[in-house]
């Protein structure tokens, strides 16, 4: 049992001195409230020892019997949450004792809550995309409840380690999920349940002990060949040809779908080198990237210049939705033998690694031009530098070659 205590004290009414209001105090684990009994005593009868009235008259004798009635009532409380299993607190023991019903939180209640404050956020805190993932969460979650306890939603104080588990194992499972796209979901999940402890709608997390890590994966991306080759091609349809410009603009400025989507001509200056850059926050980090325009991607803007729909909406390339983006990238893919399916995301991982750190750009230049929050997250890109190594090392081979031809003519 936590430390529990009582104390009645007599506390002098504002308008009379002479009379005080005796009200209990409840200590629980350190923490303290207050409750008025609704009594009150002369002042000079109460006794600040015994914690109630002195003297031995009818009256004092009823109002002690009284006082101790609540005092009772009050044990009888601690008792009854202590024997249902719920957390004793001084909020939760004042609440039984006045007929308080506890608020009761779901947690599909708490998530849509949240998502609806992250919707109307959009564009100022979060970016769409962020949101709709949180809404795909959501609708993870859901179909989990129906799953595992057929209910539609659960009161937060009901979630333990058990239900974090087995939702984990949902995901991995049932709806087949990546470790990382499982890590996600779960970390999307836990930021609702943090909502919920801040709030003290539960007392206690679900996630002691529990581990989970985000996997490295392999970065794909076009090698300068494949680069060329697509560049290159020739489509019969003008829609291919549009997707091409505007996938190779990304590959020579690094710009994600949502950022080269979202870009106008205000966002094409003259940099500090007298050229073209690209000045921009990036929606998924709002961190500034500021990319010089290499002559491949200068030429692709010129073409689109007098476009309709970039004349229309004052953006500088046509750009389409995600997914048709993604769907003709697969039949350019197709069209030019590449040995994967391209996405719309392998521009940005070809300006990182063969556009520019292939060809000698320090990493932080990289990152920068990235926007990236810091240069960690523009390592994993130089790991996978295998061309770069190889041509490093030919240089050394043919050093170490010559070294070993002087030696044998000195001798």
């Amino acid at each position: 049992m936590q430390t529990y205590s009582l104390l009645l004290y007599a506390k002098k009414t504002k308008n009379n001195p002479e009379l005080s209001t005796i009200y209990m105090r409840i200590t629980v684990a350190g923490s303290r409230t207050e409750i008025s009994t609704g009594q009150t005593v002369k002042t000079s009868q109460w006794s600040i020892k015994s914690g109630k009235i002195s003297g031995n008259s009818p009256n004092a004798k009823q109002l002690n019997s009284l006082l101790e009635s609540f005092r009772a009532k009050l044990f009888e409380c601690y008792n009854n949450l202590f024997n249902e299993g719920k957390d004793i607190t001084c909020e939760n023991l004042r609440n039984k004792y006045l007929g308080i019903e506890e608020r009761k939180v779901t947690l599909i209640e708490a998530f849509k809550d949240h998502n609806s404050k992250m919707k109307e956020l959009i564009g100022r805190e979060f970016s769409k995309g962020t949101w709709k993932r949180y809404e795909t969460s959501l609708r993870h979650t859901q179909a989990f409840l129906k799953w595992k306890y057929t209910i539609s939603d659960i009161d937060v104080r009901h979630i333990n380690p058990v239900f974090v588990a087995d939702y984990e194992f949902y995901l991995r499972t049932v709806r087949n999920c990546s470790n990382n796209s499982a890590v996600k979901y779960i970390r999307n999940f836990q930021k609702i349940i943090n909502i919920c402890l801040n709030n003290e709608w539960m007392s206690k997390t679900p996630f002691t002990g529990y581990k989970s890590k985000i996997e490295s994966v392999d970065v794909r991306f076009l090698t300068d060949m494949q680069l060329k080759k697509i560049r290159e091609k020739n489509f019969i349809s003008e829609r291919l040809g549009i997707v091409r410009d505007i996938f190779v603009f990304c590959c020579y400025t690094g710009l994600a779908y949502i950022d080269v989507k979202n870009l106008t001509r205000d966002k094409i200056t003259k940099g500090i080198d007298g050229g073209l850059w690209i000045k921009t926050k990036r929606a998924k980090t709002k961190i500034e990237a500021s990319i010089p325009l290499l002559p491949e991607a200068q030429g692709i803007l010129s073409r689109y210049e007098n476009h309709p729909k970039c004349v229309n909406e004052n953006t500088v390339l046509p750009v389409l939705s995600n997914q048709k983006m993604n769907e003709y990238l697969k039949e350019i893919g197709d069209l030019c033998e590449a040995d994967f399916d391209i996405t719309f995301h392998t521009a940005r991982h070809t300006f990182a690694t063969t556009v520019t750190l292939n060809n000698g750009v320090p990493l932080e230049t990289v990152s920068k031009m990235l926007g990236h929050a810091n240069i960690r997250m523009t390592q994993h890109y130089a790991k996978i530098q295998d061309k770069k190594i190889g041509e490093d090392m030919s240089i050394l081979k043919n050093i170490l070659i010559k070294g070993k031809k002087m030696k044998k003519e000195v001798s």
